[in-house]
């Protein structure tokens, strides 16, 4: 595969374990050639944590030789949730500290690749390690390697219930994005939650279709979120050579088509899958369902960008049908692109368990982020001016100055998905 896989923090490495399971199960047969592997058969992942729990259940990984162990990079403790520790680290870890560790893991992994396009982090936005640290990893990755890509998984916390710092850790976390990820493929809990336990039954005829996953817990909401993942990023028959070789160039090639213009790369997702049986266009109505159509003051929210992944196009009816067109409305591209739908498809569906499903994977550019980030901006507003738990992250290095930096970078996004 041309990306490297960072998992930073407990919920990435969740994530990211996750991820590798499903990989290997699907790739286990011809591990040597798949696009996510080294030509020996180990697993292009770093996992960074400040604690080692999650990071012993990738101990099996390791044992069977898929993971290098160098690349499993353990601190001694926690961050106390604190995007500020995250960031900066604790005193007198220097050149010892977590970042140069998991720096030199990265160069490693990189050198290991034939192509070298970019990494894709899996993180949170609200925790300590996720937040803090995955922000300065991207700086650094951005810094060493200038021409790479960085795509990032990054999951927003609930709106409220998490941890009483989770505004300020969001708030950091996506002006630090802004400034050197290329995209962010954003996953809000509450959405996950209610998608991880949606299941509805269509019209007969039309088999089963589900937008996630029949119980609502954590495990089914880390498998909503890689089972997008899986329906973005693994191969598709589309972007393979003549010879039928992956080159692992997904992540890149979504970034390309749903991020036309870099200063706005915070992107949506949702999917559906139902019987070999279902139409398209069924499918398209269920990814439509979860839209939002409009602001909370009634102003329809639009598209810069979307792309449809389907999976499971053995008879190629996906472009013969109207569902670009379908897509292209619901999402009400903007006017100045020319080309804003893009669409990607694969005879198999190796995205899910069964090769015999269909799957429909949607990532927009979608201006209803707006509502995300002025929720996070009016709480962090509202914190600050009380100077609540500031002294928490001044003890860091994190001054009044640098909060309202990334409140006007916020604004700045608001302004430009307002005005697309």
């Amino acid at each position: 595969m041309s990306a490297i896989v960072l998992q930073v923090g407990q919920c990435g490495n969740q994530l990211g374990l996750d991820w590798w399971k499903l990989i290997t199960k699907k790739t286990n047969q011809h591990k040597k050639s798949c696009p996510f592997s080294s030509r020996e058969g180990e697993l292009a992942a770093v996992c960074v944590d400040t604690e080692p729990k999650v990071l012993r259940k990738a101990a099996e990984f390791v044992r069977n030789k898929e993971i290098h162990p160098s690349n499993i990079i353990e601190g001694k403790g926690g961050r106390g949730g604190n995007w500020a520790y995250g960031y900066h680290g604790g005193r007198g870890e220097g050149e010892n500290g977590l970042l140069q560790h998991t720096m030199e893991a990265v160069r490693r992994e990189a050198e290991r690749r034939d192509y070298y396009g970019g990494t894709v982090v899996l993180h949170s936005l609200s925790g300590g390690t996720g937040s803090g640290l995955g922000s300065r990893l991207c700086e650094a990755i951005r810094e060493e390697f200038p021409v790479g890509h960085i795509l990032t998984v990054s999951v927003v916390p609930h709106q409220s219930g998490e941890s009483p710092l989770q505004h300020y850790n969001t708030l950091l976390s996506l002006a630090a994005l802004h400034r050197s990820a290329d995209g962010i493929l954003l996953f809000h809990n509450d959405h996950v939650l209610s998608r991880a336990g949606f299941q509805q039954k269509s019209h007969a005829g039309f088999g089963a279709v589900s937008c996630g996953f029949p119980q609502s817990t954590l495990s089914a909401m880390n498998a909503h979120i890689t089972s997008c993942m899986a329906g973005l990023l693994m191969p598709v028959k589309t972007l393979t050579t003549g010879s039928g070789q992956s080159l692992g160039m997904e992540p890149w090639e979504l970034v390309r088509s749903v991020c036309p213009i870099p200063t706005a790369k915070l992107l949506y997702t949702t999917q559906a899958s139902a019987s070999e049986m279902s139409h398209w266009d069924t499918l398209v109505s269920e990814t439509l369902k979860n839209l939002p159509q409009h602001s909370p003051d009634g102003k329809p929210y639009s598209s810069r960008a979307v792309l449809a992944v389907a999976r499971g196009n053995q008879d190629n009816s996906f472009i013969d049908s109207n569902v670009l067109q379908k897509l292209r409305q619901a999402h009400r591209c903007v006017h100045w692109n020319p080309f804003p739908v893009d669409h990607w498809t694969d005879p198999r569906n190796e995205a899910n368990v069964s090769l015999s499903t269909r799957m429909l994977t949607v990532c927009s550019n979608h201006s209803s982020v707006t509502r995300l980030l002025g929720h996070v901006a009016q709480r962090a507003t509202e914190m600050l001016s009380a100077r609540a738990y500031l002294h928490w992250y001044e003890r860091y290095g994190i001054e009044m100055e640098e909060f309202q930096q990334a409140l006007n970078t916020l604004s700045g996004l608001i302004e430009e998905y307002e005005n697309q």
